[in-house]
């Protein structure tokens, strides 16, 4: 009895290194690489927009940033120099400033003896220049957040043809192993695509609504600036 104890330990420690050995780990570059040269293709792709979204999105994000600074008593000196006459003075306080609000306001100031709505277009035509110019290559973020899941499906198709042409070429005794290269081009493309896309998704969005916070920074100091020119002397 005690020797047929210790043969079935035996058998159940064999049975547990046997389970041992048939674990394995896989590393995200073991992951791409064993997707075949499509998938390596499609992720390499995928890598590049996912380079280009990042760059974007931080330039972007440190010019706006930079953009938004506007002192809150930029306003107030506008209002005493026009209102003392000071034009010159009040040129070059825009000037230093240097943002998109300090340059629709100087705009507005050298249209200053022109009938209000000569001065009201003049400063809607700047703002639509300063809104392209802090939108630029925002764009490109939505495009990618939209192109980089279709790429990652045109992986996944890639991959299941590959599985489809090793099943058809196997002479009907289908092997797991045949087919993996074409499974792993399907999901890791489709994960590698849908994780870009979210990505410069987000990055987009998030651009959008600091621009907008700006444009409507100018929107107010255009409006208070053209109040200050409508006020009776």
């Amino acid at each position: 009895m005690i020797s047929t104890l210790i043969q079935d330990t035996a058998q159940d420690a064999e049975v547990l290194a046997e389970g041992e050995t048939v674990e394995k780990t896989l590393s995200i570059i073991e992951l791409i690489t064993t997707g075949g040269t499509a998938g390596m293709v499609i992720i390499g792709l995928l890598f590049v927009l996912f380079v280009v979204a990042l760059y974007i999105y931080f330039e972007r994000l440190l010019a706006i940033k930079e953009a938004s600074k506007v002192d809150s008593n930029f306003m107030n000196q506008i209002k005493n120099y026009v209102s003392e006459g000071k034009i010159d003075s009040a040129q070059n306080l825009c000037s230093q400033a240097n943002s998109p609000v300090s340059r629709l306001i100087s705009k507005g100031i050298s249209r200053i003896g022109k009938p209000l709505d000569d001065i009201n277009t003049a400063i809607e035509n700047a703002g639509r220049l300063e809104i392209y110019s802090l939108e630029k290559n925002v764009s490109v973020l939505a495009t990618i957040s939209g192109a980089a899941p279709m790429i990652g499906f045109l992986g996944t198709v890639i991959g299941m043809i590959l599985s489809i042409f090793e099943i058809a070429n196997s002479g009907g005794s289908i092997d797991i192993k045949t087919l993996a290269d074409g499974l792993y081009t399907a999901m890791t493309t489709t994960v590698g695509g849908l994780i870009v896309g979210i990505i410069a998704y987000i990055a987009y969005n998030h651009l959008v609504v600091k621009t907008d916070k700006i444009v409507y920074k100018m929107e107010v100091n255009s409006l208070e600036f053209l109040d200050l020119l409508n006020e009776p002397i």
